[in-house]
């Protein structure tokens, strides 16, 4: 297969030129002096006083023409960010979704914000509205809110809250963080830190307040009587963690005390060796090695359908020196090994393909170099799947066809194909290198546009991350 079998690519940088440049890094900056080697650019956001920050989600709308993005700003981070806004890909139109009139640099805050799939609607991280200066938003106080399109600036939340014992099932009791939306659009899958356990290692002086990983389910709601302080929240979903963590693993066991990078495995689901499908969350998580070295390492949770029945290990709702615990069905599995090796570690967002076959992160060849690897959610070998000369800088996104992944790559946005040709022969380079690189890449539903940030810097000097995107054709051959 050639690279033109699948994703033609006209005005992009002709393959010799790639090979030239894997083996002649002076010859490759000569090079790039040509834009015309080069995909175009369009600039979607034009407003260089505040950020559109597309976060590494996704932030597409189901029908493409949209873009979703916060406005947090470099003090303030999330917190200062009063507007969830989106921006037409094709017109530049931009409207505002939700909007904190209140808002103060120590929040609420509204960000990271994703589409679903298939509803016009976003979720998005939101601090607690009880926020002051001198109790602002936090990792464990905040949750996720939704944003119906027909019904702007009226917020849905999604998790329920809840720190007053006795706690809730089907309820958490801190913040959750950077959302996403299962293919299906009935699942959402975040990050997670405990505010009942943080408030312990406040007291304690020893570790408690670890980050670990829940899901939320739809139509199954979660009523809360309201509290005077406003810390407990109802939800319009059923919330669970899926990962165990504990702040003081066994040594070289597969036991983590940090869970993060994590994104659904397919868009739905993944196949298990009984040809059975199954809904899962892949993730990287910080194991001890023998010598007791926290090493990260990607691991996999399969999730069950019915997650309102305890677990094992301990109540849904968790109690007051320990997390909620997975439910009953909960399987959490490590995939990787490297631990062992002299190129110990993996990172990166964990991405699937599309069909759940397969997942790539990030970890360092046998030269130290940071490559793409793949792995599948069944186990077995990682294989390598780029062979650069310098670090793989991230951002991590298949193509919709599944036969592709994009990152950056020394300040460009790169294309490799998925096959068993020569390196440079799957690779393609589709933007002039620049500094800072960009950033937060996400395809269309379709395939035909990838978006972007790129950082700019106004006449005044402030520097704010801007909207762009490239249109790649891809061949009906």
């Amino acid at each position: 297969m050639t690279p033109q079998t699948f994703f033609s690519l006209p005005k992009a940088r002709p393959l010799t030129s790639v090979r030239w440049a894997l083996a002649f890094p002076l010859f490759f900056a000569m090079y790039s002096c040509d834009d015309s080697t080069y995909l175009p650019e369009k600039q979607l956001t034009n407003d260089l006083s505040y950020h559109h920050d597309l976060d590494n989600n996704d932030n597409f709308s189901p029908d493409n023409q949209w873009l979703v993005y916060d406005t947090r700003t470099d003090d303030g981070g999330i917190a200062a960010s009063a507007k969830i806004e989106k921006v037409n890909v094709n017109t530049g139109e931009k409207k505002v979704l939700y909007a904190l009139s209140q808002n103060q640099e120590w929040g609420p805050g509204a960000g990271a914000v994703s589409y679903s799939p298939v509803d016009h609607a976003v979720v998005f991280i939101h601090g607690l509205m009880s926020v002051t200066k001198d109790n602002p938003y936090q990792q464990w106080r905040r949750t996720g809110v939704i944003i119906n399109e027909i019904s702007p600036n009226k917020p849905v939340f999604m998790d329920a809250r809840d720190i007053t014992p006795p706690y809730t099932k089907g309820a958490l009791r801190g913040g959750t963080h950077r959302h996403e939306w299962s293919g299906d659009g009935q699942w959402i899958g975040y990050t997670y830190n405990d505010a009942v356990l943080k408030a312990l290692e406040d007291s304690t002086g020893q570790k408690h307040n670890l980050r670990t990983i829940g899901v939320s389910k739809r139509n199954m709601p979660v009523s809360l009587e309201k509290d005077v302080a406003g810390e407990n929240v109802s939800g319009t979903w059923y919330s669970v963690l899926v990962v165990r963590v504990t702040p003081t693993p066994t040594p070289g066991s597969d036991e983590i005390s940090h869970a993060a990078g994590d994104s659904w495995v397919g868009k739905n689901g993944y196949l298990k060796p009984d040809r059975m499908r199954q809904l899962a969350r892949a993730f990287v998580g910080k194991v001890k090695d023998k010598n007791g070295k926290d090493v990260d390492e990607v691991f996999i949770v399969d999730i069950p359908e019915k997650i309102d029945e305890a677990g094992e290990f301990g109540p849904l709702e968790g109690t007051d020196t320990t997390f909620p615990m997975p439910p009953k069905g909960t399987v959490q599995r490590r995939l990787t090994f490297t631990a062992t090796t002299p190129q110990a570690g993996c990172t990166g967002i964990v991405r699937s393909s599309p069909d759940g076959n397969m997942l790539t992160f990030l970890a360092k060849d046998a030269q130290g170099v940071q490559q793409v690897f793949m792995i599948s959610p069944n186990g077995g070998a990682p294989t390598q799947l780029t062979f650069h000369p310098k670090n793989v800088e991230g951002s991590i996104r298949w193509h919709p066809n599944g036969k592709l992944v994009t990152y950056v790559y020394d300040g460009s946005i790169v294309a490799c194909q998925i096959g068993t040709e020569p390196f440079e022969q799957r690779l393609n380079v589709l933007t002039k290198p620049t500094s800072p690189s960009p950033s937060n890449l996400v395809w269309s539903h379709d395939g035909k546009t990838l978006a972007f940030n790129r950082t700019l810097t106004n006449s005044e000097g402030y520097s704010s991350k801007q909207i762009f995107t490239i249109n790649p054709t891809i061949s009906k051959k």
